[in-house]
């Protein structure tokens, strides 16, 4: 085998140096790439075969060998640019595929640029390349489903749905399709919790075959009783990295107590970060299953024999509701990763607390309410965050506003808050989130508002460019006054975490289901259940009142920290012992309705 120089152009066609390029991704991961293998086994087909596998660094090795042969291979350089675009090299990925597609055009091709234009949030470069897809392909439903996840990045709710829909037309059981719309109605909260309920219920009827549906229902499980024993946890989830539930769940795993619990984890996503790291190193069993069939899971489940099993995704991106679906383990439940019911028929129970989930909510979902007896979540306090900086401006402006994602940001939120700026003259709104880098984003809101009879120099817009480390993010709540919860359909969780420990004072419109209930229980478990309004002009005139009073937001920015420390919120060991307690009762409750059914069998 031979090494390639890394001064030498770079082996996979880029105009960069071996070093510049492909070279970056670390010194141990690149010596393996750039090793060329000259065994009979290097072939496109066996680079594919690693690549599907999630062998990367072999599939990258081959690709790499291929080119160097054959500098023009359009394959070899459009999965090399996919893998670029796996590990985080976006900006190589473009160069790696746009020379791809100028070779030899694909609809496929396409596809997976568009993808990489979304991660750099270039959102009208991933429109086009979509549709270019779906020139060469009019029947393509990957192109039609990932456009209308960039449309929905773009505030275009409708066109959205009209794609989602469309994709599901071609593909009738497209999954991950299926369930994108799903999150797409709960998340703006645009249908009725009846009608979304309805729809959620379709899902396995659509996306899994009968005979796998009947076979989950007859399914039976032998397991002894809890007592004496440790009970086996199972938690399955495609976001352990650095992502919002992981967050939340690394808690959870630190505390679990191991005389009680014996800890799996099911990570169905190959991408690994530190995160990753921490969370492999928290439990006694992690196991790899990306890639494999929703049935072959199931039966890996099976034959560890969880007796609870969590699901941590619900109808978010990647998730592997067919897992549930089909029936893995005794007792099933979601937790944390989704804000409206799976509409799984072997779903039992969604996870929540009193004011999340309150009894009048309990229609909204083919789940039973598990309520827990505390808020349901935890907040790790960020020990590193830096301290409170804020002052109130000379000028006596006051600055409100949301660092939420730009998609919770809906046509009713930007219509309170440009209530909220006429009811106050002095008013300013500011806004940052990742997306705004994006120009037509950032030109959507400033319409939207000046619709609303907003000026343009009442609203600033940031985006991650102006806040690259999360310490200077966090120090940007320092310019926020009075932070904004988004109204409506899905409310802020971390970001609203993150204000509240910097100081800033955060008003929520209570809504009528989980989505919008969020920020409600946070805000009642740290001790402040006056900023949750229940009305729009009640919601208006918090901040208001809140605006005015100079004196108590300074007495608050000093104390808010220590208070929120004390509290609930950040009682991750309290919660993981109410959560073990819930996973013994569910769990000794199947049993006794097992018991049950025997008896009356005999």
């Amino acid at each position: 085998m031979k090494k390639v120089d890394r001064n030498a152009p770079c082996p996979c066609g880029s105009s960069k140096k071996y070093k510049q390029c492909c070279g970056s991704l670390g010194e141990v991961q690149a010596e393996m790439a750039h090793t060329v293998f000259t065994s009979p086994s290097n072939s496109f087909q066996a680079a594919l075969e690693y690549h599907q596998a999630g062998r990367l660094l072999q599939a990258e090795a081959i690709y790499r060998q291929i080119l160097q042969r054959e500098p023009n291979h359009p394959e070899a350089l459009h999965f090399l640019g996919v893998i670029a675009y796996q590990t985080g090299n976006n900006d190589i990925a473009v160069e790696l595929i746009s020379k791809a597609i100028g070779i030899n055009a694909s609809s496929q091709m396409y596809c997976n640029l568009g993808a990489v234009f979304q991660a750099l949030y270039k959102l009208d470069n991933a429109v086009e390349s979509y549709r270019n897809a779906l020139a060469l392909k009019p029947d393509f439903a990957d192109a039609y489903h990932n456009l209308g996840i960039t449309l929905l990045d773009q505030g275009n709710l409708e066109a959205a749905v009209e794609n989602f829909r469309q994709a599901l037309v071609l593909k009738p059981d497209y999954a991950e399709a299926y369930s994108k719309l799903l999150f797409l109605y709960g998340y703006h909260a645009s249908l009725e919790s009846r009608e979304y309920l309805a729809i959620a219920r379709s899902w396995e009827l659509a996306c899994v075959p009968a005979q796998d549906r009947k076979l989950a229902h007859d399914r039976t499980f032998n397991r002894p009783p809890s007592a004496g024993r440790r009970l086996r946890v199972g938690y399955i989830s495609c976001d352990y990295r650095h992502h919002p539930v992981s967050f939340n769940i690394e808690q959870i795993f630190a505390h679990h107590d191991r005389t009680r619990i014996e800890l799996f984890a099911y990570s169905t996503n190959g991408v690994r970060d530190a995160v990753t790291e921490r969370l492999q190193a928290l439990v006694e069993h992690w196991v790899p299953v990306m890639g494999l069939p929703d049935a072959a899971i199931r039966e890996r489940i099976e034959a560890d024999g969880i007796d609870v099993l969590i699901d941590l995704s619900g109808h978010t991106a990647h998730n592997r509701m067919g897992v549930f679906a089909r029936r893995a383990a005794p007792v099933q439940a979601y937790y944390l990763g989704y804000f409206a019911s799976t509409g799984l028929t072997e779903m039992d129970y969604l996870i929540g607390d009193d004011i999340l989930t309150p009894p009048e909510t309990d229609s909204h979902f083919s789940e039973q309410v598990w309520r827990l007896p505390r808020i349901w979540q935890s907040y790790n306090g960020k020990s590193d965050a830096p301290l409170t900086d804020w002052h109130p401006a000379e000028d006596g402006r006051i600055w409100v506003g949301s660092f939420n994602n730009l998609s919770k940001l809906t046509p009713a939120t930007l219509s309170i808050w440009a209530k909220v700026l006429h009811a106050l003259p002095e008013g300013r709104l500011l806004l940052k989130t990742n997306s705004l880098v994006d120009v037509g984003n950032r030109q959507r809101i400033l319409n939207a508002m000046s619709g609303h009879g907003i000026a343009p120099d009442r609203i600033e817009l940031r985006d991650s460019s102006d806040t690259p480390a999360w310490l200077s993010h966090m120090a940007y709540y320092n310019r926020l006054d009075i932070a904004l919860d988004p109204v409506g359909g899905m409310g802020g969780g971390i970001t609203t975490c993150d204000a509240l420990w910097m100081g800033a004072p955060v008003i929520t419109l209570e809504g009528d289901r989980y989505a919008s209930r969020v920020t409600a229980t946070i805000l009642n478990a740290i001790g402040h259940p006056e900023w949750i309004a229940r009305s729009e002009a009640e919601y208006i005139g918090k901040v208001v009142a809140l605006a005015r009073d100079v004196e108590h937001r300074k007495e608050l920015r000093v104390a808010q920290r220590s208070r929120i420390t004390q509290s609930p919120l950040c009682d991750a060991s309290g919660l993981t012992r109410c959560i073990e307690n819930a996973y013994f009762e569910m769990f000794d409750q199947w049993l006794g309705r097992q018991k049950e059914m025997h008896s009356m069998a005999l």
